[in-house]
Parts: structure tokens; C-alpha cells; sequence
């Protein structure tokens, strides 16, 4: 229905963005909202509505590469929205691919929500059908994509990486496993590169 929203981002919070357009602020569930940034200056966001018996709710991507992986992943059984943009929160689609592809359960199972039964079921569904999207793209960073204002950084940063973590499904101990070595870092990140440092550490994990 909506292909994509052209407007202003507004609001950044852990689990969604606000985008303004036209005087109507659209809240838009994302894999790494923090990958945004509050801005005076228009931004396109490609979008997918998902229409549920109680609720209307849209989802918005930095591409339409990330949107049609997207897409593909919630038409598994066991995987709705929230485990997909978890999957796609790692930053790092190549590697869901290529995970896939390799029939890799041992890496698949390390994302929330995603288990043995799940894991096979997304090979079984999605092996062989993923060449048409390019593997090559990665999540937006406020770093080196979306330079709009000087950043600050610090314990906020980390608080509010853990906070849009927990939205995506992680859990306490699994984020109080990779704390100690976000902590040990020798500077502080914005909260985007803590999310995206975070990942990787939690993909790593045995």
C-alpha cells in the first residue's frame, strides 16, 4: 500500500521512529531505530504495512533490499515482525544470507525468537530463493550515512542501546553476558554503534 514516506524524522526512541509528513507524525517500527537521526532535512523511508485484527502497524527500512529480506522472512512460519527486524537488526543481511544458504542452524538460532524448528524452517523456506536481493547492503549509520548534527556520547548512549535491544527480544542475560566488554570499551560510541557493536558480540556468543 505505501511504498515509501518521505519526511522529517521527529522522534528516535528504542523501539520506533517518528516521521512527520504533511503535519501527521508516523510512528515507523525499524531494526535499528538509533540508525536515524532527529533532522530539519527530509528522509526516505521504505515502508511495509502489516494489517493484524487489532492493529495497523508500519515498518519502515533504510532500502528496499532490507525491506524485501524483510518481507521474506516474516512469510516463515515462526517469525513475525519483531523476529524479523531482529534478524535485520544485526546490520549484517550478508550474513543472514549466506547463513541460510550454508543451511548454518548454529547461526540462525542465535537471534531472539528463533529456535531449531525455526532455524530449519527458514532454510527450508528461503534456501535458493534469496538471489534476487543484493548481499551486500548493510543497516544506515548516523556515523558515516546520516551526518546531521554533532553527536554526544555516553552512558545515556549505552542505556538507550540495551533499551531498543530488549524491544528486539534479547534478554537480560543475554545482554548482561556482553555488558562487561561494551563497558571495557576504550571510548564511548553513540547509541547506534553500541547496538552495533552489542550485535556482533551477541552473534558470537556460543
Amino acid at each position: 500500500m505505501y511504498d515509501y514516506i518521505k519526511g522529517l524524522v521527529t522522534r528516535v526512541t528504542p523501539e520506533y521512529m517518528t516521521v512527520e509528513q504533511q503535519g501527521i507524525g508516523w510512528q515507523i517500527f525499524t531494526p535499528n531505530p538509533y540508525a536515524f537521526r532527529v533532522s530539519a532535512e527530509p528522509q526516505q523511508i521504505f515502508t511495509h504495512l502489516n494489517v493484524r485484527e487489532d492493529a495497523q502497524l508500519l515498518f519502515g527500512f533504510v532500502s528496499l533490499e532490507q525491506r524485501e529480506l524483510f518481507r521474506k522472512l516474516i512469510q516463515v512460519s515462526g517469525i513475525g515482525p519483531k523476529g524479523a527486524l531482529a534478524i535485520l537488526a544485526s546490520g549484517q543481511p550478508s550474513q543472514v544470507v549466506q547463513a541460510i544458504e550454508r543451511e548454518d542452524e548454529t547461526f540462525l538460532v542465535k537471534f531472539p525468537g528463533v529456535g531449531k524448528k525455526t532455524a530449519r524452517q527458514m532454510i527450508l523456506d528461503l534456501k535458493g530463493k534469496l538471489g534476487d536481493l543484493s548481499i551486500d547492503f548493510d543497516m544506515a549509520s548516523g556515523e558515516d550515512e546520516l551526518q546531521l548534527f554533532p553527536e554526544t556520547s555516553g552512558r545515556i548512549e549505552l542505556e538507550e542501546a540495551f533499551l531498543a535491544l530488549a524491544a528486539l527480544g534479547y534478554s537480560e542475560r543475554e545482554l548482561t553476558k556482553v555488558r562487561p566488554k561494551l563497558d571495557a570499551l576504550p571510548e564511548a560510541l553513540d547509541t547506534e554503534g553500541y547496538m552495533k557493536k552489542a550485535l556482533q558480540l551477541l552473534l558470537k556468543q556460543g
